[in-house]
């Protein structure tokens, strides 16, 4: 399993929002750090088939990027994932399911698995629109793993979520890693501290760093301060 990005280019009219990345995933957590608009959310759109590329490719076990089999093995977390308010929680992961292409039995089993694991099962019968924004986030997290996907991509997944959650969160994204390929895109250094296998740091469109925890011989979020300046927004 093997996912390639190569010379990766995305412009817009005198921008270059992601600038010639190569990268190759396989089974694992990747953290992608970044300040907003270093280029992460471009990137995870590409890699979901949602932008096309300026230049550059992306393939997955030989499948191209725009192709249904690709999809097929994809789950996505956006950073604003739409929802439909009076659908309750339940009915919406059902309804997400068909989209997805599930049986009608299977997407019974999933919905009902997910919305265990997500602590979402006592609130599954009430509307969306009643629940908090951490109900949602979880929700959301529940939808992007309906397919059982071999790739996951969860652009700043965290968010909404209190500390005892992100814990849950990062806890169950630690076991999904062992047979999937997740990109976990975030500007929350501890989220992916303790269960990135590589953490990637963007700056400008480019990938400015790609290695491991042990390659740091310090704090991360000190690391990633002085050398990349943080959090401070960049020129979108």
């Amino acid at each position: 399993m093997e996912l390639i990005i190569d010379r990766l280019t995305r412009q817009y009219k005198n921008k270059i929002a992601v600038d010639r990345i190569s990268l190759n995933f396989q089974p694992g957590i990747y953290g992608l750090l970044g300040a907003n608009g270093a280029g992460k959310t471009t990137l995870m759109r590409m890699i979901c088939g949602i932008l096309t590329p300026t230049s550059g490719t992306i393939t997955f076990d030989g499948m191209d990027v725009a192709t249904e089999e690709y999809r097929a093995e994809l789950g996505y977390l956006p950073q604003d994932f739409g929802y439909y308010p009076d659908f309750t929680g339940r009915d919406f992961l059902l309804y997400m399911a068909v989209l997805k292409g599930l049986g009608k039995k299977t997407a019974q089993r999933k919905t009902e698995e997910l919305l265990e694991l997500v602590s979402l099962k006592d609130v599954a019968n009430k509307k969306v629109k009643t629940y908090s924004g951490g109900m949602k986030q979880r929700l959301g997290i529940a939808q992007a793993l309906l397919n059982d996907p071999k790739i996951l991509i969860l652009d700043e997944p965290t968010a909404g979520l209190d500390p005892k959650e992100r814990v849950r969160f990062r806890n169950l994204i630690a076991d999904l890693g062992k047979d999937s390929i997740v990109i976990l895109s975030t500007h929350i250094v501890s989220d992916i501290d303790r269960i990135a296998d590589r953490i990637l740091m963007m700056n400008y469109g480019q990938l400015v760093f790609n290695g491991t925890r042990e390659d740091i011989n310090e704090d991360l979020e000190e690391f990633y301060l002085r050398e990349f300046g943080g959090l401070e927004e960049q020129d979108k």
